[in-house]
């Protein structure tokens, strides 16, 4: 018998908008979602200047704290439920009522609703999700596909945010506020993402250590070692914890002062935590590769503008002490020359790789064993 296929329901996301309108809301902050992929385009493609993409889901609580305060209007923040923990500082010592107490609203996509399947990255956060926000004393509303009950929703959210100063949190689940998956591939630069990890494989050392971010990154860099017939054990997958993945990889470039140690990182990750650059500052690591895959994009999740086409990271590198080639490398041989000219270069290094937007579309979902991928990483690094 086959599997019934039950397509997911989703709001219309004008009426979404219209409504959100209707009740005061009309600024917009947060980071992408996939769950959310449906609200995040529309709010892209037709708000424009009134929707701001953040670094990072507590910078949106400030940025929505300070337009509160300066227009006492109620802004809406939106991010997937993982991102509540980047957000859990300002929701409690700044918007909280003890404090200042300022309203606004949150749209939460639920990753790892308990009993709706989900990668293992995401299980925990799905079932704490409802639990951090009572712990917070945060009411909220798991929405529905039912235009009526969202209205009857949005009301009572608006009406406990004015009278009582406080957030107000919509919890999306799967489809509700989904839309289509767009691959919009640009030309701006040769290289795709899977191009520039294979030069990186082919250019560094074999027993190079990867880390590599969230996303698109860690499904490239291991189907490129399923390619290519090699071993997972040099690999470390940051499957979530967005913006950590060179965190851990200076860690390890600590206690294995002999080996190299490369970060595959992307824009938006390097900037949701970019403080994290500044710690080679005061550390002498020339075993350690901060690589960018830079495509300006929130691909994995929808592919939203990020700022990281407009940001010079290579002056940022330069000035938290990093060796760099003073530009971005935007083609093959730029980034081979990169390599070999920053591999022994006595200190830390980095590259802002210049790549364009577009999924290939080839790669199957990322289904492995954790915990067999990272005891065999742990293992070898005992060697």
């Amino acid at each position: 018998m086959e599997k019934e296929v039950v397509e997911d329901k989703m709001l219309e996301q004008k009426e979404v908008f219209d409504e959100l309108e209707r009740m005061g809301i009309t600024f917009f902050t947060g980071v992408p979602d996939s769950y959310l992929n449906g609200f995040c385009n529309y709010a892209l493609n037709n708000l424009h200047e009134r929707n701001i993409i953040a670094a990072n889901e507590g910078t949106a609580i400030g940025i929505a704290a300070g337009h509160y305060l300066a227009s006492r209007k109620i802004p809406l923040v939106y991010m997937q439920n993982s991102g509540l923990g980047n957000a859990v500082n300002p929701l409690v010592s700044l918007v909280d009522e003890h404090v200042y107490s300022v309203p606004m609203l949150l749209l939460i996509g639920w990753r790892g609703q308990p009993g709706a399947g989900d990668w293992p990255q995401h299980i925990r956060q799905g079932e704490i999700t409802l639990k951090q926000l009572e712990m917070m004393h945060i009411p909220y509303t798991v929405l529905e596909d039912d235009m009526e009950a969202f209205k009857k929703t949005i009301t009572t959210a608006v009406t406990c945010c004015r009278e009582k100063r406080q957030p107000y949190a919509l919890i999306a689940p799967k489809g509700v506020m989904a839309g289509e998956k767009a691959n919009n591939k640009d030309t701006v630069y040769p290289m795709s993402r899977e191009e520039a990890i294979e030069v990186i494989l082919d250019n560094m050392p074999k027993d190079t250590i990867y880390s590599a971010t969230t996303g698109r990154a860690t499904r490239e860099l291991f189907f490129l070692r399923e390619r290519r017939e090699e071993s997972h054990i040099h690999d470390f997958l940051n499957v979530g914890s967005m913006g950590h993945a060179s965190s851990v990889a200076l860690g390890i470039a600590l206690e294995k002062p002999n080996q190299k140690v490369v970060v595959l990182d992307g824009d938006a990750a390097a900037m949701m935590h970019m403080g994290a650059l500044t710690m080679v500052s005061k550390l002498e690591i020339p075993n350690y590769m901060h690589i960018v895959l830079n495509n300006g994009a929130h691909e994995s999740v929808g592919g939203q503008p990020s700022a990281g086409h407009r940001v010079n990271f290579t002056a940022i590198a330069d000035a938290c002490g990093y060796q760099t080639v003073h530009e971005p490398v935007k083609n093959k041989q730029e980034l081979t020359a990169a390599i070999k000219g920053l591999e022994n270069c006595g200190k830390a290094s980095f590259i802002d790789v210049r790549i364009h937007k577009g999924l290939s579309g080839k790669l199957p979902p990322l289904d492995f064993s954790h915990r067999e991928v990272i005891d065999g990483l742990i293992e070898n690094l005992q060697d």
